[in-house]
């Protein structure tokens, strides 16, 4: 694989967990933030939000609020006389990628200045998360916080979790047939990664079953492709509460609101 200083440092990019005391400078978080300001966009569709103000997850340093920012845009087309018409679907869609490059760019850059990051990820999949940081942040309709991210000084030093094999990933022309040994290869890959590592054991993080399942796992076999399993094969099957808050956010998502 060819290597340089930038490919070295998304590769060696992890979640961290836990910080030193130390703070960020104001020119660090001002370096980060304008880094990810150079991410690709479709139009700009994102706002930041930090505060230092503690507790923060982990004790980092510091938090982040990525958000889709509709309220931004339709506030400069109105000075240029314009209304929205595009449907809020596509503006939602955009407006995650743009987000999402941001955050992204921003832990890269972070993590070529020795600074650590996690992504929480709550506020993808809750609802109350969604109300508690709008009303919390104070955000205006049409703002939807999309990313929550800590950064600091790590305290801990560990290598990067395993992913799939690129056999996996990347696809030539076509999305082939998958066969049961070409998943059952790459969950090995996966699996076997964090058990050597002891990922789960280290965290005592274990997701319980539900609905009478029985349970024959400990650490010793417990690994990523199992907790994942748990995780999509019990949360969230309905999404009304999700639609709900992202309604209260001033976003249309069904034909007969439109």
């Amino acid at each position: 694989m060819i290597t340089n200083p930038v490919i070295e440092t998304l590769m060696n990019r992890k979640s961290v967990r836990k910080y030193t005391d130390r703070r960020l400078s104001k020119e660090e978080m001002e370096t980060i933030v304008r880094a990810g300001q150079q991410a690709p966009f479709a139009s700009q569709l994102y706002s930041v939000i930090y505060s230092t103000e503690k507790p923060i997850a982990f004790n980092a340093a510091i938090w982040f609020v990525i958000c889709v920012d509709v309220h931004k845009l339709e506030r400069f087309m109105k000075v240029r006389g314009w209304d929205t018409v595009t449907n809020d679907l596509t503006l939602l869609l955009m407006g995650m990628q743009d987000a999402a490059y941001m955050a992204q760019n921003m832990v890269i850059a972070a993590e070529s200045l020795g600074i650590g990051s996690c992504f929480l990820g709550a506020v993808s999949s809750s609802a109350q998360r969604i109300r508690a940081l709008s009303e919390k942040l104070e955000l205006p309709e049409r703002v939807l916080p999309m990313v929550e991210l800590v950064m600091g000084y790590p305290d801990e030093d560990f290598p990067p979790r395993p992913r799939y094999p690129l056999a996996f990933t990347l696809f030539e022309g076509r999305y082939p047939k998958l066969s049961d040994d070409d998943v059952k290869e790459a969950m090995k890959v996966m699996d076997d990664g964090y058990l050597e590592q002891g990922y789960y054991r280290k965290q005592n993080v274990k997701i319980q079953v539900e609905g009478g399942r029985s349970d024959d796992h400990t650490f010793d076999n417990y690994s990523w492709t199992e907790h994942i399993s748990r995780k999509w094969g019990q949360w969230a099957a309905s999404p009304d509460e999700l639609l709900d808050a992202v309604r209260q956010r001033g976003f249309s998502l069904s034909r007969d609101m439109l």
